[in-house]
């Protein structure tokens, strides 16, 4: 019998440290597990196609339950891993009292030392699709601000540069993110509700793999819980050990 499972993931670095969590509870009930990444809507394609056993993870409602919902007929959710949102977040630099919410965007000191550039990761990221809206929701258009999608590593090294020279800048991001483990990221207050509502990071599993995968891996699975500061800790440990 062919014990092996296929945990499928997203391909940005958070959604594979969750995704190592769920293959250690399979390889301690016997299993030989295989990481298979792609960007978001593609990884519900491996899931909808058979590629893959599980996904690591579905964010519901607000993230990813596009992709999900032709799928609901050939899946079932197995546990709720950690409870993400979306942020647009500023370093703890940048005084409250200055910039407190996307409005402040549009007024002084933000328009005088705020970078006008909000740079994102991939254009199928929910936190991407929420961005691109704000721009225009908001009226940021109006005095030059550009959302731009990219590479984490676009993302990423972009907000670890403006913090080492103490520049304002606006990141889109979430929580759990390996960023929270090393800085202080402060939440702007988002008044429209574009951001999304928190949601529930979904293991899923297709119907036609749980035979293979057994009641009681599923059993422990179902148990399975990492929470988000745990998973900004593990995403950083498993980003450090790859520059090693």
């Amino acid at each position: 019998m062919d014990n092996s499972i296929r945990i499928g993931h997203i391909a940005l670095s958070f959604h594979e440290a969750s995704a190592r969590e769920v293959a250690r509870v399979l390889e301690a009930h016997g299993h030989q597990t295989h990481l298979k990444s792609a960007p978001h809507e593609a990884a519900f394609e491996l899931l909808k196609n058979g590629e893959i056993d599980l996904l690591t993870s579905a964010w519901l409602p607000s993230s990813h339950g596009v992709y999900l919902k032709p799928l609901l007929d050939q899946v079932e959710k197995v546990s709720v891993l950690y409870e993400p949102y979306c942020i647009w977040g500023v370093p703890d630099y940048v005084p409250v009292d200055a910039v407190a919410s996307v409005d402040d965007l549009l007024k002084e000191p933000a328009l005088s030392r705020m970078d006008r550039l909000i740079q994102g990761i991939n254009p199928g990221a929910g936190i991407s699709r929420f961005s691109a809206e704000m721009i225009h929701a908001y009226s940021l258009d109006q005095a030059d601000y550009k959302f731009r999608p990219g590479t984490e590593e676009d993302c990423f090294n972009r907000f670890e540069a403006a913090v080492a020279e103490k520049r304002w800048v606006v990141i889109p991001l979430w929580h759990p993110q390996f960023l929270h483990n090393r800085y202080n990221i402060r939440a702007l207050t988002e008044p429209k509700g574009l951001l999304g509502t928190q949601d529930e990071a979904t293991l899923i599993v297709r119907k036609a793999a749980k035979a293979k995968i057994g009641s009681a891996a599923l059993a422990e699975l179902s148990q399975l819980y990492i929470g988000n500061k745990k998973l900004s800790a593990l995403e950083d440990a498993l980003r450090q050990q790859s520059k090693n």
